[in-house]
């Protein structure tokens, strides 16, 4: 598989405090991918890393397959761009002209291809409109069109839909889809709202304690986030025998309480029971969440 970033070992200490311990990670070429963690678990100091703003005190990363104490790192770092908290934009000035800037920031020949960025992030009716007057929405998206001026392989969004209302977060979440299909751009997403986030992320690297705990696929992810049954009976004699002859996998949570992980009718479930001289007298059907997930595995290793 093909890498737009690799992280090794890296670490990052400032004095006394380590915000990143030995993270090893993997960007796949193509991906959108999930950067899930809490406050303070490193995010962000992992993304100034990469934007080449902060240098790591141990380890080593590369961009597209180049060591960052490469000379040609400079060159990979063209390639990749990143919106940290909020989109850097003039308020004084329109969203062609905000584009204009930096296209000449950018030392670009002519503005070809401004009228296009605006199309594409839904900004082209703006016309004189000054980028203070934009909603979040408006201004997120001119962010997403000044990191495209580059023409960038890979993008890095810190928190993109925060703050945003229902139909701000829609927009943002079909600009990401579409240019991650049309011009197979990856991204780099970190994001507190787990819900969205699983609308979008072919790959999840979840981390905490400036740690990668575990790197998934959504596929992968979606078969972990088993479908489960909660469940009362009326005594517990008999009751793992009857669990065990179903076949699935189990937890108890008390004598008479557990939950049942996998597919299974609730009357066959039932029946199971009654065959033992079990009763079940409550049972809840349930769908595991991202958010669930990431809290049983940030709370697992916790409790190491």
């Amino acid at each position: 598989m093909e890498y737009c970033f690799t992280a090794d070992n890296l670490s990052k200490r400032y004095r006394n405090n380590t915000v990143l311990d030995g993270l090893t990670m993997r960007v796949p070429k193509g991906s959108i991918y999930g950067f899930v963690g809490k406050n303070g678990a490193g995010k962000t100091t992992l993304i100034r890393i990469l934007c080449g703003l902060q240098e790591p005190t141990k380890g080593s990363y590369s961009l597209f397959g180049i060591p960052y104490d490469d000379r040609q790192i400079r060159n990979a770092r063209k390639r990749t761009c990143g919106i940290i908290e909020t989109p850097s934009i003039y308020g004084y000035m329109t969203a062609a002209q905000n584009l204009k800037q930096q296209f000449m920031l950018l030392g670009k020949p002519s503005f070809d291809g401004i009228d296009e960025l605006l199309e594409i992030v839904g900004l082209n009716d703006t016309c004189k409109k000054l980028a203070k007057n934009f909603s979040l929405g408006m201004k997120q998206r001119l962010g997403i069109a000044i990191a495209l001026a580059g023409d960038p392989d890979m993008v890095i969004l810190d928190e993109p839909v925060n703050g945003l209302d229902p139909q701000g977060i829609v927009e943002i979440r079909e600009l990401i889809l579409k240019l991650n299909k049309e011009r197979n751009i990856t991204f780099i997403i970190s994001s507190h709202i787990l819900d969205e986030l699983s609308k979008l992320a072919t790959h999840y690297g979840f981390i905490d304690k400036g740690r990668i705990l575990k790197e998934i696929s959504a596929g992968e992810l979606e078969k972990a986030c088993k479908k489960r049954i909660s469940f009362t009976v009326d005594k517990a004699e008999c009751l793992c025998p009857a669990l065990d002859s179903t076949g699935l996998e189990y937890k108890l949570t008390s004598n008479t309480e557990g939950e049942l992980y996998g597919e299974i009718g609730i009357g066959l479930f039932s029946d199971i029971l009654k065959s033992r001289g079990i009763n079940l007298l409550k049972i809840t059907e349930k769908d595991e969440s991202l958010e669930s997930y990431y809290i049983n595995l940030v709370g697992g290793a916790n409790n190491d």
